[in-house]
């Protein structure tokens, strides 16, 4: 794709992966990222520039068709965001664009959709708040969390849920920074939510910085039980427990799967992801299986997905790399150089095809012939590309095909004043067509 530098991923690939392509959203080191779709060579299927932060790049359901979605915004002092949720089509057009409401700004750690067209959003604004439970005075500057459910079509605010209305302070094991001791312009972040699931009538938060999970009721807003941190309801022990953890998802057979990040300082780690039986009733929990390789850690950021078939992939996060285990635990697939690392990682199945067309170049080599080169940034499916040449654009006739060979192809045919390149799927038939191009000098 003309102008758009390709991401220099490498991967190493040890075993049988599960179906689908990588969804994950590599920092570039300033509040600019991309959105990036890649095959398990790493190669680029999809690539998304902004200047603003992307994160949370996945496949989700709106209106019971696939859709694309992202955070998009401005990165903030602090580890949170000002931004909106983007849905696109699987023509990469938006289909919608959700903010959260009640004068709150839209953070990056969340933005699910639900099978209800609501989505779940969190906020970080900044409040003031006693803060003599941790040694400072009454009047400090801190950042609430507020979790708010959004009907996508309308925007209504169906529920708006703030962690200082139903935790305290206290409960907090971050400690007073420089930049966030609670002073005004510098507000401490007691809780840190940064995921939310819809879990029937309950929703299911992580909290990093009280390093425990909360289940909240969603009619009343209490909450129904704490597991980890100063006030746990469960008793957590030895490979149970967890520290600064992300990405807590309640898994069809009732387990709890989430990234332990484990670590306060580099070289703490390493990090894993483990999944955890719990027992509501009787008030135990469980370890039943982790991943790790053993030496990577994130310091912050990270995800697990559970995969069909068994496999689990682990985004890193703070660290530029993502891993897909086998069931047993086995690396089947390491993917590195993911810049300064990605909020999170998705493996999904995705089916694109572009609203534009593909992207054409030529270059003459010298009277007889010319390198046309083809990227189609998005579209999936796409086995091998067909050349059509001539001395109009209404009398084109095939000059050669090309197998795909990554996200650009190039191919050398015999020069002529036109040509149009054509998307072939492996079963020979069409998928789209460029505009034609004039060929010059």
């Amino acid at each position: 794709m003309p102008g758009v530098p390709r991401p220099r991923l490498t991967a190493r690939r040890h075993g049988r992966t599960a179906d689908g392509l990588l969804l994950i959203g590599p920092f570039r080191g300033r509040d600019d990222a991309d959105a990036l779709i890649v095959d398990d060579s790493g190669e680029p299927v999809w690539i998304h520039r902004s200047d603003q932060l992307v994160t949370d790049v996945r496949v989700q359901t709106y209106k019971g068709e696939p859709v694309l979605t992202y955070w998009e915004g401005e990165r903030r002092t602090g580890g949170y965001g000002y931004g909106v949720g983007v849905v696109l089509g699987q023509d990469y057009r938006r289909v919608a664009e959700v903010r959260t409401g009640n004068g709150v700004e839209g953070d990056f750690h969340e933005f699910v959709l639900t099978d209800r067209g609501t989505a779940l959003f969190i906020a970080y604004p900044e409040v003031a708040a006693d803060m003599r439970p941790i040694g400072w005075p009454r009047d400090g500057r801190v950042l609430d969390n507020r979790v708010q459910e959004i009907d996508v079509a309308t925007g209504e605010v169906l529920l708006d849920w703030s962690a200082l209305g139903h935790l305290d302070v206290a409960e907090t094991l971050m400690p007073l920074a420089e930049g966030a001791d609670g002073t005004p312009g510098k507000p401490f972040d007691p809780i840190h939510v940064n995921s939310i699931q819809d879990d029937g009538e309950t929703l299911l938060l992580s909290a990093r910085n009280s390093c425990a999970l909360y289940s909240l009721d969603r009619r009343t807003g209490e909450v129904r039980w704490r597991l980890g941190g100063k006030r746990s309801d469960f008793p957590v022990s030895g490979k149970a427990e967890f520290f600064w953890q992300h990405d807590a998802r309640r898994q069809p057979d009732g387990t709890i799967s989430l990234f332990d990040n484990q670590i306060t300082d580099p070289g703490d780690g390493p990090s894993r992801g483990m999944i955890l039986e719990v027992d509501e009733e009787a008030r135990r929990v469980r370890l039943v299986q982790e991943f790790s390789d053993g030496r990577t850690f994130g310091q912050y950021m990270g995800n697990m997905q559970l995969l069909p078939g068994g496999n689990a992939l682990v985004g890193w996060g703070s660290t530029g790399a993502v891993t897909e285990f086998a069931g047993d635990g086995r690396p089947v697939l390491e993917l590195t150089g993911v810049g300064n690392g990605s909020y999170r990682a998705y493996r999904s199945p995705w089916h694109g095809r572009p609203a534009t067309g593909p992207a054409v170049v030529t270059t003459p080599l010298d009277d007889d012939l010319m390198r046309v080169h083809v990227s189609w940034n998005g579209a999936t499916g796409v086995s091998a590309w067909r050349f059509h040449t001539g001395a109009e654009p209404s009398g084109l006739s095939v000059a050669g095909t090309a197998r795909r060979t990554g996200f650009e192809t190039a191919a050398t045919v015999r020069r002529a004043p036109y040509v149009v390149v054509e998307a072939v799927a492996v079963d020979g038939s069409s998928l789209g067509r460029s505009a034609p191009r004039a060929v010059t000098a």
